[in-house]
């Protein structure tokens, strides 16, 4: 009998919805389109707009590809369906990774260690080097973040909000995976570790379906030994098929979408799911 080889790659089916209701014609940017990261192809892709409008794309200062485009006024659906072929293998692991020392960052990673909207890394400074200045620097005090980050927080949808910074997460232990992104990432740069901020679809490889609906997913990457490697507090373990969007210092810089205007938010709707063939 013949032994069929597995598969080298897994094809991942994505997308997702915006329902909208406008006043006026409203300008909108959307990140939703893989951003063709860590060996992730995109195979297909459908874009629609109800009503079709125009729109043009650019890529911007993070390398994420964006699309611009006026919602008109009244009622508006924006959609984007696609298949994309990603690596079979879950993210590197390198418990010897060390950590590189600030005056040997590469220039462009620099930015990664600095505080922004969302990661206060200046409030959290005194609290992160007594919480974790006695472990090894390195992969070892980053995955120590991560479980601390994990332990801590406790999810559920009910506690988003827009405007919460990562010590606001720290301090009321609640949040969405982007508020555990948050923490890890205000953390870990207050160690001089350079980590940014990275969300995308997830599919449920390997793991029972959750009951929840599916949703766009949020994670980081740390900056150790020369290479950016990824880190999930939300989900503190690693996993196969993740489609990377877009990356940014924090999700101020990578919003699915921006409306200019009185635009009122009415539904999303997201997949992600592996297609067997």
């Amino acid at each position: 009998m013949e032994i069929l080889a597995a598969p080298k790659t897994l094809t991942i089916h994505v997308g997702c919805q915006f329902d909208y209701a406008t006043d006026h014609e409203v300008p909108a940017i959307c990140i939703v389109r893989p951003g063709g990261f860590d060996g992730v192809r995109l195979l297909s892709e459908t874009w629609m707009t109800t009503p079709p409008v125009a729109y043009h794309d650019y890529v911007d200062l993070f390398g994420n590809v964006c699309r611009r485009l006026t919602l008109p006024a009244g009622l508006a659906t924006i959609y984007y369906d696609a298949r994309v072929e990603a690596p079979t293998e879950a993210e590197a692991v390198d418990p010897a990774a060390v950590q590189t020392p600030v005056e040997d960052l590469p220039d462009d990673v620099l930015t990664y260690t600095l505080p922004s909207r969302f990661c206060l890394s200046d409030e959290l400074y005194n609290r992160a080097w007594q919480q974790f200045g006695a472990t090894e620097p390195g992969w070892n005090r980053v995955q120590a973040i991560v479980q601390f980050v994990h332990d801590h927080v406790k999810f559920g949808y009910q506690y988003a909000a827009p405007t919460r910074t990562s010590s606001d997460v720290l301090n009321n232990a609640t949040g969405v995976c982007r508020d555990f992104t948050h923490l890890g990432i205000a953390l870990c740069r207050a160690m001089s570790i350079p980590a940014r901020y990275v969300f995308g679809y997830i599919p449920d490889i390997d793991i029972p379906p959750s009951a929840p609906p599916m949703d766009f997913c949020a994670w980081f990457e740390a900056y150790l030994d020369g290479r950016w490697w990824t880190f999930d507090p939300r989900n503190n373990d690693r996993r196969r098929g993740r489609v990377i969007i877009a990356r940014g210092r924090d999700a101020a810089d990578v919003p699915m979408v921006t409306t200019y205007g009185n635009a009122t938010f009415r539904s999303m709707t997201c997949w992600a799911n592996q297609i067997i063939t």
